[in-house]
């Protein structure tokens, strides 16, 4: 949950710095928010790539801990 929570805060703060640039340098609207999203994307994508594996692998051994438990109480009701 850590690294999700770490991972969408730099997300979030990288978008925040793009509109703030974007908006010194004279673009406004829907025009500044869509410039916006798609350079914060673009960057996270190549910035943020160590912490989104991080997440990936945290989600990964979450589900699949979820899985067990549920196979085991599968298993458990078929006993009975």
């Amino acid at each position: 949950m850590r690294a999700t929570l770490f991972y969408n805060t730099l997300r979030f703060l990288l978008f925040m710095v793009a509109l703030i640039v974007l908006y010194l340098v004279g673009a406004r609207s829907l025009v500044l928010v869509g410039l916006a999203i798609l350079i914060s994307g673009i960057a996270s994508y190549f910035v943020l790539a160590p912490h989104r594996d991080a997440m990936a692998t945290e989600l990964s051994r979450r589900v699949r801990g979820f899985r067990q438990r549920l196979d085991a109480g599968a298993r458990a009701e078929d006993k009975d």
